[in-house]
């Protein structure tokens, strides 16, 4: 006789919604809605309106920004810290893997002195930076006027038209190639070592070594190293807007897009053509930025 086994259902119950995670979650998301997506919102919404000689401020929609396309100093200023970008992050990001490679070579000695000391202006303040070498750069008191004087013609001007922008990314790249410097070294250093005990077995030369496994261990270094790159050189601010009192004639308050902003803001009280100016240039360093890492992903993945 066969045995029939009897099985109860048992009552469903649903599973109560657990919000012990949102509690933990809560303070990042109160900092995150109160300290950037609500300033993104503000001025999104002030871009949307303009102080009218009558009638107060008015909603005009998109008409700032149909003006901002039409500003030439806005693309004025567009385009130098485009050049600014075309030029510096290269030369930067290329002084700042050479040393990476060399320091995490065997063969130089006092790697870590090099490291600490290529690493050190990183560690002082943009502003300190840009006027350390605003007094460097002095026609009249500082160590390029010196120069001048001793040689007796104007051989350097950093402060001239033509050299202003090449002034200013040397600060730039004297303040930043040793953080890139880091992100590099760091990125060696987990390079499992049996790779190179395979590439000596096999007889491979350091050149072979460098080319074969390092800068394909770098790739995705190299990649958050130019976006955040890029986005700083869309972002320059604190060195112009500093050597403009020791240049006022070559750097104007529409240098570049940040220093127009900000003058447009504090000093001509057009809050909303500003807060245009700031919604447009953080959707071209986004986008920018975006396609710069998408494409250095997909290489990554090849």
């Amino acid at each position: 006789m066969a045995s029939v086994s009897v099985t109860r259902s048992r009552p469903f119950r649903r599973a109560r919604r657990d919000w012990r995670g949102w509690a933990f979650v809560a303070p990042f998301m109160v900092v995150f809605l109160a300290v950037l997506v609500a300033p993104v919102v503000y001025a999104i919404v002030l871009s949307l309106f303009r102080q009218q000689l009558v009638g107060g401020t008015g909603f005009v929609g998109l008409g700032n920004y149909g003006q901002l396309f039409q500003d030439p100093k806005f693309w004025e200023s567009l385009f130098r810290v485009t050049l600014f970008l075309v030029i510096q992050v290269p030369i930067m990001l290329a002084l700042s893997l050479f040393v990476a490679l060399a320091i995490d070579s065997a063969r130089l000695h006092g790697s870590s002195f090099f490291r600490i000391a290529i690493f050190l202006p990183y560690a002082v303040p943009g502003v300190v930076a840009a006027l350390i070498w605003g007094f460097i750069y002095g026609n009249q008191f500082g160590l390029a006027g010196s120069i001048n004087d001793l040689i007796g013609f104007d051989l350097l001007q950093p402060f001239s038209s033509d050299w202003i922008l090449a002034s200013i990314g040397n600060i730039v790249t004297w303040e930043f190639m040793g953080y890139n410097m880091l992100i590099f070294y760091a990125a060696l250093k987990v390079v499992p070592t049996e790779l190179y005990e395979a590439a000596e077995l096999d007889g491979a030369g350091q050149f072979r070594i460098v080319t074969g496994i390092k800068l394909p261990a770098l790739r995705g270094a190299i990649v958050i190293a130019t976006v955040f790159s890029i986005i700083g050189s869309f972002q320059l601010f604190n060195e112009p807007n500093l050597l403009k009192a020791l240049a006022p004639n070559v750097i104007s308050s529409y240098f570049t897009p940040n220093m127009y902003a900000y003058n447009l803001s504090f000093a001509g009280q057009q809050f909303n053509y500003s807060a245009t100016v700031a919604i447009v240039m953080g959707i071209i360093t986004a986008v920018i930025a975006y396609i710069v890492q998408l494409r250095g992903s997909r290489q990554e993945v090849r």
